[in-house]
């Protein structure tokens, strides 16, 4: 009796390593058999346990030093996870329900997951995606403290888990941690002075630590070898003041998670718009910036009629030079086309159509141009991917409306909650961003919803589809921003807006969508950038400070594989 109750305590000690290292794995959703029986070894051999040869269990101890306990063998199948021999098949099973692509857990381990102070990865994708909806739903309890938050959280955590929507970067980065800064756009004011300027440098810094991008106006600042009164000297023009944040953006690099990203706008009539034009001639000028020719309705119409037109001198009022429109207009599209930049933004349409004027004119957009904003404004982004809104009936497809319809309602409140919870980098900031409460949902995977459907990116019926989806969308937020005024008010400046009049729309955000380009999300969602058709089909996609990505469309993929010329190479 004695021996076989030693035995049975022997296989009881080896049994609880093998059901602990299973239920340690089953929660983190690993369910590959040989993997487990892989980390039931290590486990074993880290906690001390002999491991026999077949036939030579009997004469093995199998207890373990210690009593451990479930959370410390579900660390140390996190930590064996994390070994370069699971990397990265075995870690994309790390979260049950979720289609994680190698390329989606690369770009998550560099960007996105929590990491000990010594860099190493201690959030899984799942954590980090409950991270993220636990602190957002967090803000339902400033308008009701009786709010059971954990309903909200469940269902902004399947949003995100679905990969159906996936709010901007600074929020997936920032959600839950000290930093707590979410928002992704920003524009600061430059006026005509040292200390405006330098002061813009400080508050650029501070933005891109936090994964923030920035956009300017550069168009305030005295042109090139114009007098500066308070000493006499030379003034030495926008261009040269550029290089100043390109430089600070160079050493900040985003806090180390991405590059740094700013605009740059000039007015047409700027006395310095042709240097400004060719200032990336030299492909290693201005790398963190994109440039953009703030171009107005007078600019345009001369370059139809062929006439000249005005450069004006912004300090004194006073006319400096005449330029022929059309000219100006040609070294913009052929530098764009040697160089890709500048780009045009028309500053008139933009400010036809700003919800606040009272507020001030709209001079300068975010990094990449969707998204105009007021100095000391900001703007949280999120994309809903148009791919999972894609159904079947009877095995045909068709897009979910009603999924679409219930996906908008729920992103604009997280988009809403994001402001409320938000630790702005500055107060300015914080205070003009609550006044407009500008939100900005966009989308991503509209291509490879096209494909699914069956419909040429090219064709009639796919700018059917766009004008569709959009309309939906758009209607839908409109509808989920005045919901939630109704429930929470309307934006501070709502009075003066645009929407201010009798029977007029009451929204709790003066700006409700936006259609931003979707980098890294449309790589963690698997799915195509915004609104782009494909680049390629399989390329080689160059990020994270030179790093390869092998992209290969998974439809694509797809598509081989039951067409029988699919190979791994």
């Amino acid at each position: 009796p004695k021996t076989r109750r030693k035995e049975n305590q022997k296989a009881i000690g080896r049994d609880r390593v093998a059901r602990a290292v299973f239920a340690a794995a089953e929660s983190m959703g690993i369910s590959d058999r040989k993997l487990l029986e892989k980390f039931t070894e290590q486990v074993s051999q880290r906690l001390g346990v002999a491991q026999p040869f077949p036939g030579m269990e009997e004469f093995v101890p199998r207890q373990t030093k210690q009593p451990v306990s479930p959370s410390q063998i579900q660390a140390l199948v996190k930590e064996i996870l994390t070994a370069d021999e699971f990397s990265p098949q075995a870690r994309s099973q790390v979260i049950s329900g979720i289609k994680l692509s190698d390329n989606a857990l690369r770009v998550l381990e560099r960007r996105y997951l929590t990491k000990d102070g010594e860099g190493r990865v201690i959030e899984t994708p799942q954590e980090l995606f409950r991270r993220v909806a636990r602190h957002i739903a967090s803000a339902e309890l400033i308008y009701n403290p009786k709010t059971d938050v954990s309903i909200y959280e469940e269902a902004f955590y399947q949003l995100m888990e679905n990969l159906e929507f996936l709010p901007n970067s600074p929020t997936l980065m920032n959600a839950g941690h000290e930093l707590g800064q979410l928002s992704a756009c920003f524009v600061l004011p430059i006026e005509d002075s040292m200390e405006s300027i330098f002061d813009a440098v400080k508050y650029t810094a501070l933005i891109h630590k936090s994964g923030g991008g920035t956009g300017f106006s550069f168009s305030r600042l005295r042109p090139e070898r114009d007098r500066v009164g308070s000493t006499g000297g030379i003034a030495s023009g926008p261009v040269s003041f550029m290089r100043v944040f390109d430089a600070t953006t160079d050493v900040i690099k985003q806090g180390g998670m991405r590059r740094g990203a700013n605009m740059a706008i000039l007015n047409v009539e700027h006395p310095n718009i042709l240097k400004f034009i060719e200032a990336k001639e030299d492909p290693e000028a201005l790398t963190n910036f994109n440039l953009s020719v703030a171009v107005t309705d007078a600019f345009m119409t001369a370059v139809e009629k062929n006439t000249d037109y005005n450069l004006m001198n912004l300090r004194t009022g006073e006319v400096t030079d005449k330029l022929s429109a059309k000219e100006v207009f040609k070294k913009i599209v052929d530098m764009a086309w040697r160089t890709g930049d500048p780009g045009v933004v028309f500053i008139d349409e933009i400010n036809r159509h700003n919800p606040t004027p009272k507020l001030g004119k709209i001079e300068s957009t975010n990094p990449c141009g969707e998204q105009p904003l007021l100095p000391f404004e900001s703007c949280n982004l999120g994309s809903i991917n148009l791919s999972k809104m894609v159904a079947y009936k009877d095995g045909q497809p068709y897009i979910d409306y009603d999924k679409l319809s219930q996906t908008v309602k729920l992103a604009v409140r997280f988009l809403d909650n994001v402001i409320e919870v938000n630790q702005f980098p500055l107060p300015e900031i914080a205070e003009m961003t609550k006044t407009t409460r500008k939100i900005g949902l966009g989308v991503m995977g509209f291509a490879d919803m096209l494909i699914q459907l069956g419909i040429p990116y090219d064709s009639e019926q796919g700018l059917v589809m766009a004008e569709e989806s959009a309309h939906c969308i758009s209607e839908e937020a409109d509808k989920a921003s005045i919901e939630l005024a109704q429930e929470r008010g309307v934006f501070p400046a709502f009075q003066g807006s645009i929407y201010d009049m009798p029977d007029g729309p009451r929204f709790r955000n003066a700006s409700r969508t936006t259609i931003a380009p979707t980098g890294s999300l449309s790589i963690i969602a698997n799915c195509s950038s915004g609104i782009e058709p494909l680049f390629a089909l399989s390329y080689v996609r160059h990020i994270l400070e030179g790093e390869e990505f092998i992209e290969v469309n998974p439809y694509f993929e797809e598509a081989a594989k039951k067409g029988g010329f699919y190979s791994p190479d």
